[in-house]
């Protein structure tokens, strides 16, 4: 069986010494960027390796051009997915800290892997926190794999461009969502980008919403009720997602995709890469 959207501590607990599943650990913060590896260092789901958001999810921001966190070359994913050992029939579980990060870089690692055409990958329900509750094993230290040889098919219908955007933001086809926290969607508390507002003609929809306080997906019905009420009749491939520099966004993504109502697009640029253009118009 192929788990690629989320998986549920009991599935994987089943999985977890399976030598051809590749465990990743997503923990980041943004307040603390070496937080998350000191924090794997310390305790880690045994055999986890570690992906770091900056380093690993990321190419180098270019000022002025690119939002935070610009999406790598496809060359460069590649070489790193397959240095982990993710390859051809490979299954990915990959978890994250609540609330840290929100289980968005965990989804942001979904997403890229899904983007190359690897579709085996799901994100491990409850994260870290949910191991520790459970009272299974951790282990400590650095991890490896034998590498693998990763082979892309890119997605590129998963994908929307700033010029997308632009073009198709008022098109009654076409849904555009903020997955930032209302106030920041609505131009208050912006307290990362030097630009407060959203994207006219998106509409709200913070990704926060998808969870219990305790970091647990919610069940799929409520989800697809959620998502229902957000898109109308828009179809799920006709859904454009953002947030602040195209993480957080892509927990909404993966939310959606488990619902059973398609798959949505990633503005993966977003806010912070739409207000490097001056020509780009603010809402409040």
């Amino acid at each position: 069986m192929t788990y690629n959207t989320i998986i549920s501590l009991d599935d994987f607990k089943a999985h977890a010494s399976n030598p051809n599943w590749v465990v990743v650990d997503t923990r980041f913060s943004l307040d603390d960027v070496n937080w998350g590896r000191h924090e794997y260092l310390k305790a880690h789901i045994p055999g986890a390796v570690y992906a770091h958001l900056d380093e690993d999810l990321c190419s180098a921001i270019i000022p002025g051009k690119t939002g935070r966190h610009p999406l790598p070359l496809v060359d460069e994913a590649v070489k790193t997915f397959s240095r982990w050992g993710i390859g051809q029939g490979v299954q990915v579980v990959v978890y994250d800290s609540w609330p840290t990060a929100g289980l968005s870089v965990s989804s942001r690692l979904w997403w890229m892997l899904r983007w190359l055409g690897h579709e085996a990958v799901a994100v491990l329900d409850g994260g870290w926190s949910g191991w520790l509750h459970a009272g299974l094993p951790v282990a400590a230290g650095q991890e490896s794999r034998a590498a693998a040889t990763l082979t892309p098919r890119l997605r590129m219908e998963l994908f929307a461009s700033s010029q997308e955007v632009d073009r198709l933001r008022f098109d009654p086809s076409v849904r555009v969502l903020d997955s930032r926290s209302a106030d920041r969607f609505r131009g208050e508390n912006e307290t990362i980008d030097p630009v407060a507002g959203h994207i006219p003609g998106a509409i709200s929809a913070p990704f926060a919403e998808n969870c219990t306080p305790g970091g647990y997906f919610l069940p799929p019905a409520v989800l697809r009720q959620r998502f229902a009420d957000l898109l109308g009749d828009t179809p799920a491939n006709k859904a454009i997602f953002y947030c602040g520099s195209g993480v957080t966004a892509t927990m909404n993504l993966l939310a959606l995709a488990q619902t059973g109502l398609g798959d949505g697009r990633l503005y993966a640029g977003s806010w912070s890469e739409w207000i490097t253009d001056p020509s780009h118009s603010v809402a409040t």
